[in-house]
């Protein structure tokens, strides 16, 4: 699992594999162009609901793992 201090450079790889600018990339996730560059360059300061719109629009997955994940799963269901 990637740790969170890559995820600058996962979505730099996602949006160079998709081919798109990060204009393309800003406009599909309803964000602005400045905030692709924030999450490319590293900054820890961006909200996690844009983090997520992005990753969405990139179709990227995250999956929170812990060792009571699965007390957990069945304590919600």
């Amino acid at each position: 699992m990637a740790a969170i201090n890559e995820l600058h450079e996962i979505i730099h790889f996602h949006r160079k594999q998709a081919r798109l600018s990060r204009m393309e990339l800003a406009d599909l996730a309803g964000v602005g162009k400045t905030v692709i560059y924030d999450l490319e360059k590293g900054k820890e300061t961006v909200k996690w609901s844009t983090i997520q719109a992005v990753l969405t629009a990139l179709n990227v997955k995250v999956k929170f793992d812990s060792p009571l994940i699965e007390s957990y799963e069945k304590s919600a269901g």
